[in-house]
């Protein structure tokens, strides 16, 4: 009999400085620990300089691409007003806006509705390593509820 719940958990992500971290299986363990069965998951991270993706993991030329756009969108060697944290902390926050710093994944059978070439992305935006928080909640149908 399943029964329905709302669960929260925060989620730390190390990064090595700009790219990207999966973070699909330390999602799906999360929800597989709940016994998740239907439902939503909402992933967000807190940080104004990184972001969140749900893009393709099986060609990594794919994600190489995708840092290159948004280098040409937001190039470090511009004068921006903002400066004071260092020549890639306002390129950051551009990056950061114009992707997602939440996604809403639907769950059924227990597992994300992802494609079968699609992962979930963690995005460094700055240069140097960072710890990363990210808050997830799910809200559905768990197992013996």
């Amino acid at each position: 009999m399943a029964g329905l719940v709302q669960a929260s958990h925060a989620l730390a992500v190390p990064t090595r400085g700009k790219g990207f971290v999966e973070i699909t299986r330390q999602l799906s363990a999360w929800l597989d620990s709940l016994g998740a069965e239907d439902g939503l998951l909402t992933v967000f991270v807190s940080h104004t300089s990184a972001s969140l993706t749900i893009q393709e993991n099986a060609d990594p030329n794919v994600r190489r691409d995708l840092l290159d756009a948004l280098e040409i969108l937001a190039p470090e060697d511009r004068a921006y007003a903002h400066h004071e944290e260092g020549p890639d902390d306002m390129p950051s926050h551009i990056k950061a806006m114009v992707t997602s710093v939440s996604l809403s994944i639907p769950v059924r059978g227990g597992a994300m509705t992802l494609g079968t070439w699609q992962g979930v992305y963690l995005i460094e935006h700055r240069n140097a390593a960072h710890q990363r928080r990210v808050a997830l909640s799910f809200i559905g149908e768990v197992a013996g509820g």
